[in-house]
């Protein structure tokens, strides 16, 4: 993880987890546990390979998420959440429910 200098606390939370799809990726490892490059391909459809695999990268270099390829043929990668990634888990559950009140609101509209 790199050091980095900010002027808020949000500032700081948004450098790890804004992106386009970093919180639906954390979201989803959360809930699953475990998935493979594959499988967070159909829940993020809306996802390019190329930008998938970079909004993987930088949560791997920040240390919220890991990465394991297996050596098989062919070759297997699964990502899963660290224990640094877990300490997300309230902000990401606050999201959801912001985002399903947001949803029944917009809906009632």
């Amino acid at each position: 993880m790199k050091y980095k200098e900010f002027n808020c606390p949000v500032e700081a939370i948004i450098s790890l987890i804004g992106g386009k799809h970093k919180p639906i990726i954390l979201w989803y490892l959360l809930e699953e546990k475990t998935l493979r490059y594959n499988e967070l391909q159909k829940r993020l459809p809306q996802a390019t390979p190329k930008m998938l695999s970079q909004q993987l990268k930088e949560l791997k270099e920040d240390g919220l998420i890991e990465k394991v390829i297996y050596p098989e043929i062919p070759p297997k990668t699964e990502y899963f959440l660290t224990d640094y990634g877990y300490t997300l888990k309230n902000i990401l559950t606050e999201m959801c429910q912001w985002g399903e009140d947001y949803m029944g609101d917009y809906i009632k509209k």
